[in-house]
């Protein structure tokens, strides 16, 4: 038995569904005090079958007080006979179908279309990196490099040039001066230029500069992706 719990379903409409419990027997006709009540359908007696459990033979289906008979998988039922997962189930000889599931149905994965398939990316052949074509196959690995943009503004003549503003009479005069190239120095020193390194496999590096961090590493990140070398983070 199948963990999932077992049910009938309408063919003609697979929206109406009637659970089953092994506790208590399905009764199925057109009388109102059936459990399930099929009051509209044609060839469907007041009292017609009983799904019910039995613990020595699994799901039964039992013809009950039928007039045009029970049909199970197209032979007639005429005191019980056993369920399998998908059997169908004939209320009469013209009368609606029933459906067991011992599990519910799933859909088979469909395979994906040729559409789908031509319109799958495929990996780039070649990289554009400033006005230089490489080939994917010739790239080892992409890094970004961060460099001070001016590396010497930290040098010792400039901190003696705005120590000297210090110096200077009036110092009160002067101090919009002193702040101004004490700003300046710093905001100099924090730019920086980022790199994209590419090294080849005979052992060369290509380099490219970006003014933003963000647009190398998107560079940087694609390129990986081309040549299957893992994301870094940032």
């Amino acid at each position: 038995m199948s963990s999932a719990s077992p049910r009938l379903v309408l063919a003609a409409d697979r929206r109406k569904v009637a659970p089953l419990d092994p506790a208590e027997p399905l009764t199925i006709g057109r009388a109102a005090s059936n459990r399930l009540c099929l009051a509209n359908q044609e060839g469907v007696s007041d009292h017609h079958a009983v799904v019910r459990f039995s613990r020595s033979q699994g799901w039964l289906v039992c013809n009950w007080q039928s007039s045009d008979g029970t049909f199970l998988e197209g032979r007639q039922v005429h005191q019980c006979r056993r369920l399998e997962n998908g059997d169908e189930i004939r209320l009469g000889r013209s009368g609606p179908v029933l459906v067991f599931e011992a599990e519910p149905a799933t859909p088979a994965p469909s395979a994906p279309s040729s559409q789908a398939r031509a319109a799958a990316p495929t990996p780039p052949r070649s990289i554009s990196v400033g006005e230089q074509q490489l080939a994917v196959a010739e790239i080892r690995s992409a890094a970004v490099q961060s460099l001070p943009l001016h590396p010497h503004i930290f040098s010792w003549w400039l901190l003696v040039c705005l120590g000297g503003l210090l110096l200077l009479p009036f110092p009160l005069l002067f101090w919009p001066l002193q702040i101004s190239a004490i700003a300046a120095w710093i905001l100099l020193g924090s730019r920086k230029q980022h790199q994209l390194v590419l090294v080849l496999r005979d052992g060369r590096a290509v380099r490219h500069g970006f003014a933003n961090r963000r647009t190398a590493l998107a560079h940087r990140n694609g390129i990986r992706q081309a040549i299957g070398q893992d994301l870094a983070p940032a």
